[in-house]
């Protein structure tokens, strides 16, 4: 299953993204996304351990660190936060 198609839907809308590391995750507008699935936020918020650390802004986020990726809840949802993927 290619997750593109699924990544190309959310640009532009409010994601979350939970790194391999730790307890880490970023929240964000998804500004783009290359092909290797490097990631692109505007507005970003980092979270440790359910904690807000603060406003980073435009962040980078290497493909390999990524765990996974949701809609924030209301964006591009299929009604569990999650964006449906086709194909």
């Amino acid at each position: 299953m290619n997750p593109r198609p699924m990544l190309q839907s959310l640009v532009d809308a409010d994601v979350r993204i939970r790194l391999k590391w730790g307890q880490t995750e970023y929240t964000g507008r998804l500004v783009s996304v290359d092909s290797y699935m490097n990631i692109q936020l505007s507005g970003a918020v980092e979270y440790i351990e359910g904690k807000n650390q603060g406003q980073l802004g435009q962040v980078l986020i290497r493909c390999n660190n990524v765990l996974w990726i949701s809609a924030n809840k209301g964006e591009g949802a299929n009604g569990n936060g999650d964006a449906e993927m086709a194909g």
